[in-house]
């Protein structure tokens, strides 16, 4: 599913999602070629109903997901309180080779990237969401139907 099944179907949940990802450092867990996981920093681009990522061609997690797209993403905390909130979201990858649908990817980075990068779509298949008000996790999740 896209981010705009998720928007259009749990509208807060997709919010808190982008408000934690888009533009921010998260952690991108990949699938080695042996079965091990593998951790990678990367930089999540959110909006228009669409979650992408840019990365250079020769990148392990590149490799990973061409291989096996599926994925977990962590946004990354801001202290030991986890007063920020947490957002995990698995699903797959899709490696994008369309000129419009990258087109529609630059125009909604934050950043300009580079000619050589490579293009994936993260499609959504499960979002979990953890708040802490007043000091008590609060979990929410969503789920992509079958």
């Amino acid at each position: 599913m896209s981010w705009s099944k998720l928007e259009s179907q749990s509208p807060e949940i997709a919010e808190f999602g982008k408000t934690r990802l888009h533009n921010k450092v998260a952690y991108l867990g990949t699938i080695r070629k042996d079965g091990s996981p593998r951790v990678h920093p990367f930089t999540p681009i959110i909006g228009e109903g669409h979650f992408f990522v840019f990365m250079e061609p020769t990148s392990p997690k590149g490799h990973d997901l061409r291989r096996d797209g599926r994925y977990a993403v962590h946004c990354s905390v801001t202290d030991t309180s986890g007063e920020s909130g947490e957002v995990i979201v698995t699903g797959r990858a899709k490696f994008i080779e369309d000129p419009d649908a990258r087109a529609l990817a630059v125009k909604i980075s934050p950043y300009k990237p580079a000619e050589r990068y490579i293009l994936f779509e993260f499609e959504v298949e499960r979002v979990l969401v953890t708040e802490y008000p007043e000091g008590h996790p609060v979990r929410r999740q969503w789920k992509a139907e079958e």
